[in-house]
């Protein structure tokens, strides 16, 4: 919750016209639509978070400021060109937000906040670890992981690895 994510289509050839439809889990159907030609973009009920992003010598992407739940659901992209047309369908989910701490007594600690699906958590080096998840009301589910070294040669510094569908990440730090 509150990356950003940017959408892009796949293609061949010259694009003439692109439509994004986006279908919310909550909320309305959402559709921007330009086309090359007149250089004209046409958008009807889409939040102001959601737009397009154009780039010398790319074509036009979506882009998605501070995704959340409300941005979360299906984004499928027609692409008209010269050789054809192009769909790309993408499903957008809530990433969770990466902390990683020491604790009182120096062990590290590592929360995946509020992420839909729950994300996975492991630790470099490996170790024992405790994993606790928190289920809120909207959906989303807190993971929280602590940290216990096996044995005493173990390197002070230790990483987080997050796994989740909407990117993996990491962490490190020294307790």
């Amino acid at each position: 919750v509150g990356n950003s994510s940017v959408l892009t289509c796949f293609l061949k050839g010259n694009i003439t016209m692109l439509t994004w439809t986006i279908t919310p889990k909550a909320g309305g159907l959402c559709t921007l639509v330009y086309r090359i030609d007149t250089n004209e973009t046409h958008r009807t009920t889409c939040s102001d978070n959601i737009n397009w992003i154009f780039r010398a010598g790319l074509p036009p992407a979506l882009g998605i400021w501070q995704v959340g739940l409300a941005q979360e659901g299906n984004y499928s992209c027609e692409a008209a060109t010269t050789e054809g047309n192009f769909h790309t369908r993408y499903h957008l989910t809530p990433p969770p937000r990466l902390s990683l701490s020491c604790d009182e007594q120096g062990s590290p600690v590592c929360e995946a906040a509020a992420g839909k699906p729950p994300a996975q958590l492991s630790w470099v080096p490996e170790g024992s670890s405790t994993a606790e998840e928190k289920c809120h009301n909207n959906g989303t589910v807190t993971v929280l992981s602590k940290f216990t070294a096996c044995s005493t040669n173990v390197t002070n510094v230790t990483t987080c690895m997050v796994s989740h569908p909407a990117g993996n990440w990491s962490q490190s730090i020294s307790c």
